[in-house]
């Protein structure tokens, strides 16, 4: 009675689980069938993470440049933005740049606001401009770590305030800038799953529609462990490389 038991429980308990070890195989063949269409979501991901980074770039350093030597009126705006934009929640900043943000277009020779932007337009301003409040504290902190007696000394040499900034803070503040970078970087990256939202097919909304297909309800595991499979590719490529970018412009005898 037990070796019947014993079987009986064998072939029940997958079923009770809803375990169906036939059906995995079939599933892994499915992900891989449909590798080309998850893809093009990784290149739109890709695409996404580079072009909201550089935006970042773009706007952060001034800001940071800003906020370590402005003042007055043009350094408090900066922070103030700054402040907000990091209070934000990313996704309340994409679905507002994408339902609510008009932008001018024209009516043959009449110019008119459309409320509707791009899915891909409104996430990289979404999320550049989110990066760059971050980037500017990241370059803040670089710039202020270089010597005070440096930028005098530049000074001295004849150099004008914003020339001495260029040539010699910047340059190191960007070396030293490299880990925080590679942070922010990695953070992007992982925040462009959230611009499924307003439904951009980038990775994980085309994961989704694999999963939803009807009759493939049973491929979700799989099809979330190969999304997470190709995230995690993606980060771990990115810190290598700017983990070799950090070794290679640290600044010899000092903190990179």
């Amino acid at each position: 009675m037990d070796a019947v038991a014993v079987e009986t429980a064998a072939i029940l308990v997958p079923d009770l689980l809803g375990w169906v070890p036939l059906q995995t195989g079939g599933d892994w063949m499915f992900v891989w069938e449909n590798r080309r269409f998850l893809l093009l979501g990784t290149a739109v991901t890709i695409l996404l993470t580079l072009a909201s980074v550089g935006l970042g770039f773009l706007l952060g350093l001034p800001a940071g440049a800003i906020e370590a030597y402005g003042d007055g009126r043009l350094q408090s705006v900066v922070s103030t933005v700054g402040v907000a934009l990091r209070g934000t929640p990313i996704v309340v900043l994409i679905v507002l740049f994408f339902f609510g943000l008009p932008i001018p277009r024209q009516l043959g020779s009449i110019p008119v606001l459309d409320v509707r932007m791009s899915g891909f337009l409104a996430a990289t301003l979404a999320l550049g401009l989110r990066s760059a409040a971050y980037q500017s504290q990241v370059f803040r902190g670089t710039i202020q770590s270089v010597g005070e007696g440096q930028l005098k000394a530049a000074r001295s040499l004849g150099l004008s305030k914003p020339a001495a900034i260029r040539h010699v803070v910047l340059p190191q503040a960007l070396r030293r800038s490299v880990p925080g970078f590679q942070n922010e970087f990695t953070i992007v990256l992982k925040d462009t799953s959230v611009v499924f939202a307003i439904g951009l097919a980038e990775l994980l909304r085309r994961g989704y529609q694999l999963f939803t297909q009807p009759g493939r309800q049973g491929a979700i595991i799989e099809v979330i462990l190969a999304i997470s499979l190709i995230y995690f590719v993606l980060t771990f490529t990115t810190n290598r490389l700017l983990d070799l970018l950090d070794h290679h412009y640290a600044i010899p005898g000092g903190e990179s």
